[in-house]
């Protein structure tokens, strides 16, 4: 399986067809080219009935040419991939990247099948694909292509918790360049399956995650936040970011999750509105972190009146 990171910090799987559902799908694409072939010859012989020999030879070339060489080729460029055989087996050709093919790719792939597909009867090719590592032929590695497979059972997608509300917009200046695509899937794998580990060993994980994240981004974690937290808020950053570069400047920011205020101000969590539950604070017996709030976060005091001074006003009533 091979896999790509996208800019959610989400793994695209590519399926690499194996081999012999890629020959069927070549057989079949053979069976159908031929067939054409085979019609197209014989019309033009009756046709051309009256030319000479030479012209006759020169014609039997174009057709072959035209039909078993440039068919494929028109057929993969248009399909974006999808040959008969390939539509029939469930594969696809794809770029490297994932992306569809376009018809540098498809030339190359055509071009080169001439010689290990027709020229070699499939022999270099079912080598070719026994000793990659994806299972791809020469075409495949000159055009940067490879044959993927589009019927694969669908799976439930891992939810990634959010994180407390009082962290978003918080990481909003980080520069998240340098993370490398790697970091950000293991990030995500452990967001995913935290619940599921023992609390210790989460615990340790998310601080070597949190490090790891810290050192590529140049800020360290902010004193009071929990790792697992800090991981949850800065993928959520990256999301909203890919999403207002996708989609504008205004769809990250609604995206981002805002405090909802409760009795005596305190926020409500995710749990206490019915969502789902996200454990980041400490195992059991390390030692609560309490973070004072900031300047900007304590409440303005009013300044106490004199005696008789009524409140708010500064006026002083005559005895």
């Amino acid at each position: 399986m091979s896999e790509l990171v996208t800019g959610e910090a989400v793994a695209l799987e590519l399926r690499p067809a194996r081999l012999p559902s890629r020959a069927l799908a070549v057989l079949l694409d053979l069976v159908a080219a031929m067939a054409v072939y085979v019609a197209v010859t014989i019309v033009l012989v009756t046709s051309t009935a009256s030319l000479d020999e030479a012209a006759q030879t020169a014609l039997s070339i174009a057709t072959f040419v035209l039909v078993l060489v440039g068919g494929p080729i028109a057929v993969e460029t248009l399909s974006h991939g999808r040959s008969l055989g390939k539509l029939a087996c469930g594969l696809r050709v794809v770029r490297d990247d994932g992306g569809p093919i376009r018809f540098r790719h498809a030339l190359v792939r055509g071009l080169i099948g001439v010689i290990e597909i027709l020229m070699t009867f499939g022999i270099v090719a079912c080598i070719a694909s026994f000793v990659s590592a994806r299972g791809r032929r020469l075409g495949d590695v000159f055009a940067g292509t490879l044959v993927v497979r589009e019927r694969i059972p669908v799976t439930r997608t891992a939810f990634v918790p959010p994180p407390p509300p009082w962290l978003a917009g918080r990481f909003s200046g980080l520069d998240l360049s340098a993370v490398p695509d790697g970091l950000w899937l293991a990030v995500r794998q452990y967001l995913t399956r935290m619940q599921q580990l023992d609390p210790q060993v989460g615990w340790s994980m998310a601080e070597r995650l949190a490090s790891d994240l810290a050192e590529r981004t140049g800020a360290p974690v902010p004193q009071g936040v929990p790792p697992a937290a800090y991981l949850a808020a800065v993928v959520q950053e990256r999301q909203a970011r890919e999403a207002r570069r996708a989609f504008g400047s205004d769809v990250g920011r609604a995206a981002t999750p805002t405090t909802v205020p409760a009795t005596n101000g305190r926020a409500v969590s995710p749990e206490a509105r019915g969502g789902t539950p996200a454990v980041y604070g400490p195992p059991a017996g390390a030692p609560e972190v309490v973070s004072e709030p900031s300047a900007e976060e304590r409440p303005a005091e009013s300044p106490a009146g004199s005696a008789g001074e009524r409140p708010g006003t500064g006026f002083v009533p005559p005895a």
